[in-house]
């Protein structure tokens, strides 16, 4: 299965950068791909079901993803339960850096569900993929510092 990873420095303190990241239903406000994410169900404090609507290279992808949040760690990881895709889990994850600030990560392991074409789509889908994960990690990076750096 195809696997995007990204990481970007952010001059944030670790704890504002996690702040960021768990706060989905902002993501719309300050990510252009983002059409919509919307908390629809908590079943634990640290558990939660989202429903996404995305734009991606001229498509709307839809799904909804159960996620389980490890603050401590800072890391949340989340499955999709249904939606657009035969198969997709990944993880958001926060580190502190050397210099006070943080890495954020976005890891997205995903299956178009077509096997027929697979070889052709997978690729793409992962190109396009690693281009919005990007986006939404500059955008964070933005909106936490007001200094998209790249």
């Amino acid at each position: 299965m195809p696997l995007v990873q990204v990481e970007i420095p952010i001059a944030a303190r670790p704890e504002d950068s996690w702040n960021a990241v768990i706060d989905v239903e902002s993501y719309a406000s300050c990510m252009d791909s983002v059409q919509s994410v919307t908390i629809v169900d908590r079943t634990g404090p640290d558990e939660r079901t989202t429903a996404w609507s995305v734009h991606l290279k001229g498509s709307v992808l839809e799904w909804v993803e159960a996620e389980r949040l490890d603050h401590a760690a800072r890391r949340f990881d989340f499955r999709q339960v249904s939606g657009d895709l035969a198969h997709f889990v990944g993880h958001w994850a926060v580190r502190p850096s050397d210099d006070g600030g943080s890495h954020v990560s976005l890891t997205v392991e995903f299956e178009i569900g077509i096997p027929l074409l697979a070889d052709m789509l997978n690729p793409v889908a992962a190109t396009a993929l690693r281009e919005n994960a990007e986006q939404m990690l500059h955008a964070l990076e933005l909106r936490l510092t007001g200094d998209a750096a790249r």
